[in-house]
């Protein structure tokens, strides 16, 4: 039999064609006018990949995370690998604030800018309600569970899904039937996954192409010292988190992060970290994770344990008030960082949300908000390593968490649980197993 490419060699492609043609019409299409016409066009591929994905995130994740907990039997065990979970996140959000933070102040990069610097009372159009320990704890717990789903809100689908969960779980052997249908919508969702998915590289095509087009490769020079510190402190989280999963997975880890090589490009190239859930969900079942753990522990992640977002908000903060030479104390900034631990919470999902908390930090220490212009035009540059950068972190956290629940099946386990899911459904695995195989 002939065999297929992988997935992932299709997104590498695409990335590459994208930026070439971007740049061919960036460099035919001077007027910016033009440019930005024939991106919106552009873009409607990517638009409809992301409208696709967030169509079944919230149903997947309820399917996926109710029959998890069902499958747990009684809440202490869920509680358990819930506060396992947690601790990990908040470790790794203060690595990842803190890591921002010791960078920044290195490099200095926003001293010495040779731009010029927007007037101070220049708007950014962004919302930026002040942040309430009130409003975070009532934001938790959803009106309607419809609704939630509706706005895709990931942090109040997951709590829904816990009480639903919980309930299945209580009812025993009377809550089999309703627990067998959801794992069957569950499946449903997947295997709508596996179709979207085969339009990825087109999606990522169109994201490249879309942005080069507007901004051109020369905005990347302009801002290459900050690009190249940020993108610097990224490939040393990624080197942190990856040596804390070697210390609980071993070697294995290295496993690990060539299995989800394909969601973290899926991530990187379309700037969305929704993307690329259902393909992490997938790897990390090759990997040998129990479904009950994985589908509980990453939209945890997805909404506690943003890693590259944090750093890029203390990256940003700090660059703007060196930018505008506002010095900061080292109490002030560890208060900062306490702040956005805080007010980071449930950015996945949200377009751009990390520039809102941005903004809202600005204000909360006086430092001009305009600042943000200078982000703006490589914030889409920016967005797609802080996106691959959480979904790296979501998947090391769940398969440590696994591994110290017991939940991790040898290699050889897991290569033979696979095997299974192939001989039980070849028709839907005979297409993944093409796409993942190395």
């Amino acid at each position: 039999m002939k065999k297929t490419r992988p997935l992932t060699v299709y997104i590498l492609i695409a990335m590459v064609l994208g930026i070439l043609v971007g740049y061919a019409c960036h460099e035919t299409f001077p007027e910016k006018a033009i440019t930005s016409d024939i991106s919106a066009h552009i873009s409607i591929v990517t638009d409809v990949f992301l409208r696709l994905i967030k169509m079944i995130i919230s149903l997947l994740v309820f399917s996926t995370l109710t029959v998890g907990i069902a499958h747990m039997g009684d809440g202490k065990t869920a509680g358990r690998i819930g506060a396992k979970a947690l601790c990990w996140f908040v470790i790794a959000s203060l690595v990842s604030l803190a890591l921002g933070m010791v960078l920044s102040n290195m490099f200095q990069l926003g001293t010495n800018l040779g731009l010029p610097l927007p007037d101070v009372g220049a708007a950014t159009n962004l919302k930026t309600a002040s942040f309430t320990l009130k409003d975070f704890v009532t934001h938790l717990v959803p009106k309607s569970p419809i609704e939630a789903m509706a706005n895709n809100e990931i942090l109040q689908v997951l709590v829904f899904s816990i009480f639903f969960g919980g309930a299945l779980a209580g009812l025993g052997e009377a809550g089999k039937t309703l627990t067998n249908v959801v794992d069957q919508l569950a499946q449903v969702m997947l295997r709508i996954t596996g179709a979207i998915m085969t339009m990825a590289p087109l999606a990522v095509f169109a994201a490249m192409a879309s942005v080069v087009t507007t901004q051109g490769l020369g905005v990347l020079a302009t801002f290459a010292k900050f690009m190249g510190g940020f993108y610097l402190g990224l490939f040393c989280l990624w080197a942190l988190l990856i040596g804390a999963g070697f210390c609980v997975l071993g070697p294995r880890v290295f496993k690990l992060v060539g299995l989800i090589r394909e969601p973290f490009l899926l991530a990187f190239s379309t700037a969305s970290s929704e993307a690329a859930y259902p393909k992490l969900l997938l790897a990390l079942d090759q990997f040998g994770v129990q479904r009950k753990i994985s589908s509980f522990v990453l939209p945890m992640g997805y909404s506690f344990n943003l890693d590259g977002s944090m750093m890029y908000c203390t990256f940003a903060v700090l660059f703007i008030a060196q930018a505008y030479g506002i010095d900061l104390p080292i109490g002030t900034q560890i208060t900062m960082l306490l702040l956005l631990m805080l007010t980071s919470k449930g950015m996945a999902g949200v377009p751009r949300a990390s520039l809102v908390v941005i903004a809202a930090t600005l204000n909360h220490f006086h430092i001009p908000e305009a600042g943000l212009l200078l982000l703006m035009g490589i914030d889409q540059f920016l967005d797609m390593g802080r996106s691959a950068t959480n979904a790296v972190g979501n998947a090391i956290a769940t398969a440590v968490v696994a591994k110290w629940e017991g939940g991790l099946a040898t290699e050889d386990e897991a290569a033979r649980q696979h095997a299974a899911a192939q001989q039980a459904d070849p028709q839907w695995n005979e297409a993944q197993a093409a796409r993942q195989a190395a």
